[in-house]
Parts: structure tokens; sequence; C-alpha cells
């Protein structure tokens, strides 16, 4: 039952492979409305990173706060498997300022999470 945690971001990395397959091009087609795809990067994996929290949270008794920073590793891992991917992808190539929004987007996913269980756990003692 454990594995079926981690379909939802298995599901989720194979979308963002499919992108990074595509061309610069291919993917102007896909979204018109961007200008740059640095935003795609931020929410790309600002919901890779909540796919991974949810898959980590069991009753292992890790601390939330351990189970965050795995979110955002394994987020950075897989950005940077992506960008290696896209070395091979005509007219695609790494690039570190991709990196660093895949991280920002997976921090900022981790900050939504801290801010809304702090929020909850404040409720509660109401």
């Amino acid at each position: 039952m454990l594995f079926l945690r981690w379909v939802p971001s298995i599901v989720w990395m194979a979308v963002i492979f499919y992108l990074s397959s595509r061309t610069g091009s291919d993917l102007q087609g896909m979204f018109p409305f961007l200008d740059s795809f640095n935003f795609g990067h931020l929410i790309a994996y600002f919901i890779l990173s909540l796919l991974f929290y949810w898959a980590l949270q069991t009753k292992t008794g890790r601390r939330k706060l351990d189970v965050r920073l795995i979110a955002v590793g394994l987020s950075l891992l897989y950005g940077l498997t992506d960008e290696w991917h896209q070395s091979f992808v005509p007219s695609r190539s790494p690039d570190p300022i991709d990196i660093l929004n895949d991280v920002i987007g997976a921090s900022a996913a981790m900050l939504v999470v801290t801010w809304y269980s702090l929020r909850k756990k404040a409720s509660s003692k109401l």
C-alpha cells in the first residue's frame, strides 16, 4: 500500500519528463500564455514537492521538518536529472536558472505546508 502513495509523484515526474522532451517551439504552442518557462518550473516543482511530501507522510515517526527537507531534496535531484535530460533534446539545453526555479518552487510548497500546519495547529487550540 505504501507504493500507492508514490504513484502521483511518479505520474507528475512523467509529465515533467514529457514536457522536457518537447522543443521550445512545441512548448510555446502548448503554453502560449507563458512568456518564459521560469514560472512553469516554479509551478511544476511546487506540485512535485507537495506530492513528494504526501508520499513521505507515513507513520515511521519522521519529524515533519525532515520530511519537508527530503521533499525539497528529492525535487532538486529530479530537477538535476531533468536538466541533464534536456541536454539531449534538440533546441533545449541545461540551465542553472531552471534548477534555481525548481528549488524555489519546491521550497515555496514546503513553506505553504508549514504555514498551513501552523495555522491548523493554532486553530485547534481555540
